[in-house]
């Protein structure tokens, strides 16, 4: 069964005319189920996960100074929410949902997070509506408890994964991948283990030739025993945040081909949502369940 990190606190109550679709937290599961992709079976409650698990991977100073409100004025405004316990409540929430995901998908070869994808945190501090990153801390986590030796962080958001890159730059058993706009935010980019920038208005077709050569290269290369991917769809023309020009189907055919290769390989993936920021919230929620829908058909 596809499993699915999904909690009411997802939906976090912004200020009017904020720019960040928090809705869509909301109206994804709620398509799901009712178009009969999902079931309400499918989807599981994340909790408060063990701090271990997050001062792994992050600062335990920045940490805790996020726990107990003492985040300067100026950290907060590159977060770019208006802080609050709940807020950070709700941020470790979504990296227990990618920990456990990921135990999932030991199990069943793929799970999912309605959220996360938070892959502008660094390891000591948060920017761009990232406070903790989710997929770091399931990498880690993997790699303490012995589930997983070598792991691929492919990262196919329009913005490069940054605070990813930053915090496994000295650790060789995790691999991040990046594909990204080029001229597009971070403006000041991290290095990944591989980065590939695209040029702004990078079509379909350009896209997915290059990542049909691309990833199944990587993992020849690498080797991964797991993989982690950020299937963000601020890829489409229609984002206002991203510089490409990728269709629904596009985008879809990009899931398609990871995803594939994931089951064909044999290797387990977890998979958070990521950006997504088209003034349409329908065009966010189609685009994101298209991803949904690749992983009920292709695993289930």
């Amino acid at each position: 069964m596809l499993k699915i990190a999904y909690h009411p606190i997802y939906k976090y109550p912004l200020p009017d005319g904020h720019r960040f679709p928090m809705e869509k937290y909301e109206l994804l599961p709620q398509q799901l189920i009712h178009e009969g992709t999902c079931k309400a079976e499918n989807f599981f409650e994340p909790e408060i996960p063990n701090d271990k698990h997050i001062v792994a991977v992050h600062d335990p100073e920045y940490f805790y100074d996020l726990l107990n409100m003492m985040i300067s004025p100026k950290m907060a405004r590159k977060i770019g929410f208006p802080l609050s316990e709940d807020l950070v409540e709700r941020e470790r929430i979504i990296a227990d949902g990618t920990i456990k995901g990921s135990e999932y998908a030991l199990k069943h070869g793929i799970a999912m997070n309605i959220a996360g994808g938070t892959h502008h945190a660094y390891s000591d501090h948060g920017e761009a509506f990232c406070m903790l990153n989710d997929q770091s801390i399931g990498a880690k986590y993997l790699l303490n408890k012995n589930l997983a030796k070598k792991i691929l962080i492919v990262d196919l958001d329009v913005h490069q994964g940054n605070g990813t890159a930053e915090i496994f730059q000295n650790n060789d058993a995790v691999f991040t991948f990046s594909m990204h706009g080029v001229g597009n935010y971070p403006f000041k980019k991290e290095k990944s283990d591989l980065d590939i920038p695209l040029l702004k208005g990078t079509t379909d077709e350009t896209y997915l030739s290059i990542l049909e050569e691309k990833l199944p290269q990587l993992i020849e290369q690498v080797q991964p025993d797991f993989i982690f991917y950020l299937c963000g769809v601020d890829v489409l023309k229609t984002d206002k945040l991203g510089t490409l020009s990728m269709t629904l189907t596009g985008c879809k055919k990009r899931d398609e081909f990871v995803l594939t290769t994931c089951h064909k390989l044999n290797i387990p993936v977890q998979c958070s949502m990521g950006g997504g920021y088209s003034p349409d919230i329908k065009i966010i929620v189609e685009a994101h369940a298209n991803t949904f829908r690749v992983a009920q058909n292709l695993y289930f």
